[in-house]
């Protein structure tokens, strides 16, 4: 069957190849993928040291083989799936019940596979910040996947949220989604906020930490830039900020709540009140150049690729 395979070349990162048909065990459903949504965690794993690392951590398709023992889906069932090791970028994926999540009738699948991995990171990463109503969050690097689900969930729980964008960075569907816009961390209005969401690292992700109120919540989930945060004791001490710094990892121990975490995400957008904005579609055979534009970030939500 055809695949998505790493190409070991930093210029092409992954082409189409033939890998063999999976041979599900006796727990997991034969799926025929039908659409891929692309992460910035495909590409790190593509840009890295050679490796086997196949793209396609989060896709959505059909059962065409229901599990042997009886658990998951029925053959026919439209499921999403969220594959943490990747490989989801082929004509059929193995999957156990815990990597897959059923598809409402009203929402199409390619919405659907933009849901799991920016979903989950959102869902979790607000879980941890405790309870959002009244509260100011600022974030940084959330123009993708993971920024339009968290912006919607933190707004819908009462939250104000300011996201700090970089140059050239794609806002207006930020905005749209219900998020104060600042261009420059320097350019952030007042101070005082209880919760700083970092992912981007660097000048920006450092100087964020001078936006908390004393006994803010620092949260440090991704280093985008590639260059770590630098925090100086002794200019904070100046500033009068404490802080509680915590590292984010959005991963549940053994995955055994993402089908239910995932479902309750699929749950919202079939009742309207998550939507999701998918900024490129095309063909999987341009997952490559797709990928090169999204590290980039001049892509606005998420690139879906249909599997045909």
């Amino acid at each position: 069957m055809r695949a998505l395979i790493p190409t070991g070349n930093p210029e092409t990162l992954t082409e189409l190849g033939e890998v063999d048909l999976p041979a599900p065990a006796h727990h997991e459903a034969l799926i025929q993928v039908t659409d891929i949504s692309l992460n910035r965690a495909d590409f790190l794993y593509l840009s890295g040291p050679a490796g086997d690392f196949r793209p396609g951590i989060d896709a959505a398709g059909v059962v065409a083989r229901a599990a042997a023992d009886g658990s998951g889906p029925s053959e026919g069932t439209r499921v999403v799936l969220h594959l943490p090791a990747g490989g989801g970028g082929a004509e059929y994926v193995s999957a156990s019940a815990d990597r897959l999540a059923v598809i409402p009738d009203n929402v199409d699948s390619a919405s659907a596979s933009a849901l799991p991995l920016g979903g989950l990171v959102a869902q979790r990463l607000l879980a941890m910040a405790g309870p959002l109503k009244g509260r100011r969050i600022l974030a940084t690097g959330v123009g993708g996947g993971v920024g339009q689900v968290l912006i919607q969930l933190a707004v819908a729980e009462g939250a104000e949220i300011t996201a700090v964008a970089e140059t050239g960075q794609p806002t207006e569907h930020m905005a749209a989604l219900g998020a104060k816009i600042a261009l420059d961390i320097d350019a952030v209005e007042g101070g005082a906020f209880d919760v700083v969401l970092e992912s981007v690292g660097g000048d920006l992700g450092s100087g964020a930490a001078h936006k908390l109120r004393p006994g803010g919540q620092f949260l440090w989930f991704g280093q985008a830039s590639g260059n770590p945060i630098t925090l100086d004791f002794f200019r904070l001490l100046q500033d009068g900020t404490s802080l509680t710094l915590r590292h984010f990892v959005y991963a549940d121990g053994d995955g055994s709540r993402d089908a239910a975490d995932i479902g309750a995400l699929l749950g919202l957008a079939s009742q309207g009140r998550l939507r999701v904005e998918i900024g490129h579609r095309g063909d999987w055979s341009s997952a490559g150049p797709v990928l090169r534009e999204m590290s980039a970030g001049r892509l606005r939500g998420k690139a879906v690729l249909s599997v045909a």
